[in-house]
């Protein structure tokens, strides 16, 4: 990969500051490169991961009818939510690092 398709690729991991779903879309469809495609497929995946597994937790939440525990239920998806929320940050942040960095 030359200078150019490295920053490319890296901006789609970095575009989870900013446009996280826009910019590694049109990369992918408008770039031609094959390293290119494949570092802004996997930031798409990584930016939609979050909303998945919030849609996972609020139906674990809401098909879950258990009255004596649904205040805990609730606290621990709320909790392994943001901890996977932060987890994913730091990987965009640190995989954009990487393909930077390696030639």
């Amino acid at each position: 990969m030359d200078s150019t398709q490295r920053i490319l690729a890296a901006c789609c991991y970095f575009s989870i500051f900013m446009a996280p779903f826009l910019f590694p879309i049109v990369v992918y469809f408008v770039v031609p490169h094959d390293d290119v495609k494949f570092h802004a497929k996997r930031a798409f995946i990584s930016h939609l991961l979050p909303f998945f597994c919030l849609f996972i937790a609020f139906l674990l939440v809401f098909v879950m009818n258990i009255r004596e525990q649904s205040g805990a239920i609730v606290l621990a998806a709320m909790l392994l939510f943001g901890l996977m929320n932060l987890v994913i940050f730091i990987w965009n942040i640190v995989k954009g690092v990487q393909v930077l960095v390696n030639e």
